[in-house]
């Protein structure tokens, strides 16, 4: 994304709050894809830390995003 080289470059922090990849996590330049970048996998504790939510919240979801995901496989076959 073109925003993101623009961060990159100039080492700036993102201003564009409506962009869907938008973090308030200034060490990675607000931006979730310069994050992924920057650390790859990270543990759950950090990214709930990057969005402020627990580590447990963000299990939740992934919970919830596995067993989806598991359900649509399902229904393909």
């Amino acid at each position: 994304m073109k925003c993101v080289e623009e961060c990159v470059v100039r080492q700036m922090l993102c201003t564009e709050q409506e962009c869907k990849f938008w973090i308030d996590y200034p060490e990675d330049l607000n931006c979730t894809l310069i994050s992924i970048e920057k650390h790859g996998a990270m543990p759950l504790v950090e990214v709930g830390k990057r969005i402020g939510v627990s580590h447990v919240r963000i299990k939740q979801i992934q919970d919830k995003a596995i067993k989806k995901m598991n359900k649509k496989m399902i229904d393909m076959l």
